[in-house]
């Protein structure tokens, strides 16, 4: 293998090397909801993706260490919310550990199959949960989509270098 013109040092794979490579992909800001046994939980998800047309299908990551994953882990429906960018402080909600994620600043309703739907975002999608997949200290969520609304107002919001951005022209 030869060096490519203007490329830094490689490094060996760690996770701070998949962190560093991760920080420069732009990527849509999710929220994912679940109805847990103390009540609702969510997390910021950037590794939202489209599966599948027929059936409509989508996957997210999720730690298994995150205070959601007990809830998540046994929900046979979730939430998927797609926010806009004027959502910034809702993403930083629900992605901050030890948060109140569903207290007064969170406008939401119980949606379909008890599921927690968050008002005003861009677009919402309820699941049913189809397979729990391990990767590593994560598992991958498979889930068929149920019902949802594509309507809701904005542009959508982005994450990139640990911040989160408006859509540019």
């Amino acid at each position: 293998m030869t060096a490519t013109p203007g490329l830094g040092t490689p490094r060996l794979a760690s996770p701070d090397l998949l962190r560093s490579v991760f920080r420069r992909h732009a990527a849509g800001v999710a929220v994912i909801t679940a109805r847990g046994d103390a009540g609702p939980v969510g997390f910021t998800a950037t590794s939202l993706t489209s599966v599948s047309a027929d059936p409509p299908m989508l996957s997210f990551g999720i730690g298994t260490g995150a205070s959601s994953w007990p809830a998540v882990s046994e929900s046979e429906h979730v939430g998927v919310h797609i926010l806009g960018e004027h959502q910034q402080d809702l993403a930083a909600t629900f992605a901050r550990s030890g948060a109140d994620r569903f207290g007064a600043a969170t406008a939401w309703r119980e949606g379909p199959e008890g599921v927690p739907v968050l008002d005003d975002v861009q677009a919402w999608l309820v699941c049913r949960v189809v397979a729990r997949v391990p990767a590593g200290d994560h598992r991958i969520v498979l889930a068929e989509v149920a019902v949802g609304d594509s309507t809701g107002p904005g542009r959508p919001l982005l994450y990139h270098q640990g911040r989160f951005h408006g859509l540019g022209d």
